[in-house]
């Protein structure tokens, strides 16, 4: 069994035998280097899971220069023979092999970095391992599905200095980054609340619980991996299953949620902070039988100690809100309001209070700007060659992911909360809500200081 955690105890008791250092914000200077550059010319990259997202974020671009990918893996087989096969057309090579088991990736010492494409529940345990490794990492959002994990994750990256991009790639498009820009120098005034929102399940999406024969080729125990491990059926390990079993998964609150409340935390500069109250209401599944159990829908209010607000939505509650001063309201988005005016974006551009007169605003000499990147992944291999911190650094992971674990608990307990982002303890928390910040492992592949079941 893994040292025991008290539930009822605070992130600053429960992490033993971490420094001072360990426990400060992972937020550096630009300027500030990470241990030495990557030991070759070129990078060598594993990619862990073989699915959508690696496809997205891969296989999708032109070829990234100087790279070398040598290792793919994932515990469908067939995946990641396909994979390889595609990663190394595309390169001209051979040195991509398939792997069914992580972990003998992790063991390579000529790998310089892992891209970590895995279902939600294991985005911290690979990354943790890799981290143990000296391996730089990209790891796919949301960051996990218990705080406790993600603390003890950020201990482990702070020891070994080792570069972490998190998959928020909106930070990596120009006109959430000119939003952004827009906020921060001013041009709508004072900032007075942020309205955030996202896509929820479909309500039609639904699948019962049953049971049917593991598929030939397919490591179902290692997939389930860290979660309880039920009894197979193929929509549990499908996309859905994935991000909407509670199992593996907080659903769309954090997997989608990730992203707009990402850019309200960028805008907003709080990337080493968060609210510190929690309100609001959800809907969640009772049906037993429903495979598909995580929130469906959620209404939060949060606010900031400078007294800033944020309505954090999923995307049917977002409408009317959004409607009653946006002609457009997308099933996602980050908008804005100072006292002057609003700016919101999504993914197909950037919007403002006066007909979208902003967008071609001249930015003075004086203003501040963000970090500039243009490609998410090619933004973490660059920084694995200088050591500089990406633009989606692990400090504003853990920050944004903590807004989506508190309103779960807002939503779960139907209880109102209050968060100190200093210490990161819930300030007179009931016992349900201080249970919730962390979740057991099974026995197996637990990480060092977190609790077994």
């Amino acid at each position: 069994m893994s040292q025991a955690f008290n539930p009822t105890l605070g992130r600053r008791t429960f992490l033993t035998g971490a420094t001072a250092a360990a426990a400060a914000p992972l937020i550096l200077p630009a300027a500030r280097l990470f241990g030495a550059a990557a030991p070759s010319k070129l990078i060598n990259i594993a990619v862990i899971g073989c699915g959508e997202r690696a496809e997205d974020v891969v296989l999708a671009n032109e070829p990234y220069t100087g790279v070398r990918f040598v290792a793919t893996c994932d515990p469908f087989a067939d995946r990641a023979a396909a994979y390889a096969k595609r990663l190394n057309e595309k390169y001209h090579t051979d040195a991509c092999k398939p792997y069914r088991d992580f972990r003998e990736i992790i063991e390579r010492k000529d790998i310089d970095g892992v891209a970590v494409f895995t279902p939600d529940h294991w985005h911290v345990p690979v990354a943790f391992l890799a981290a143990r490794n000296h391996k730089d990492m990209y790891v796919e959002k949301p960051l996990g599905v218990a705080m406790t994990w993600a603390w003890r994750l950020r201990e482990e990256i702070l020891k070994n200095q080792v570069i972490f991009q998190y998959g928020t790639q909106q930070r990596s498009a120009r006109q959430f980054r000119q939003a952004c820009d827009l906020v921060l120098n001013g041009y709508i005034g004072n900032i007075q609340r942020v309205d955030a929102w996202c896509a929820a399940i479909e309500p039609e999406r639904h699948a019962v619980l049953h049971e049917e024969p593991v598929p030939d080729g397919f490591d179902y125990d290692l997939w389930s991996g860290p979660a309880v491990k039920f009894p197979y059926q193929p929509e549990r390990v499908s996309c859905l299953g994935a991000w909407h079993c509670r199992n593996t998964a907080l659903g769309f609150i954090a997997g989608w949620g990730a992203h707009p409340l990402d850019i309200a935390q960028w805008g907003l500069a709080t990337d080493a902070s968060g609210p510190i109250s929690y309100e609001g209401s959800g809907e969640v599944p009772t049906d037993k039988t429903e495979l598909f159990d995580t929130t469906r829908r959620w209404d939060i209010q949060c606010a900031y100690a400078n007294k800033v607000k944020m309505h954090f939505m999923d995307h049917e509650t977002a409408k009317p809100v959004v409607k009653a001063y946006h002609y457009r309201v997308h099933d996602h988005g980050t908008v804005f309001h100072g006292d002057e005016g609003w700016v919101g974006v999504d993914r197909e551009a950037m919007f403002s209070h006066d007909n979208n007169k902003l967008r071609k605003l001249e930015f003075k000499p004086s203003d501040k700007h963000l970090p500039l990147s243009d490609n998410h992944f090619a933004n973490f291999l660059d920084c694995i060659r200088s050591r500089q911190q990406p633009v989606s650094h692990f400090e504003a992971a853990l920050r944004s992911d903590t807004i989506s674990h508190l309103s779960e608990i807002v939503i779960r307990t139907k209880a109102a909360l209050q968060w100190d982002p200093k210490s990161e303890n819930l300030v007179n928390p009931s016992p349900a809500q201080s249970a919730m910040l962390d979740r057991p492992m099974r026995d197996g592949f637990a990480m060092p200081g977190i609790r077994s079941h």
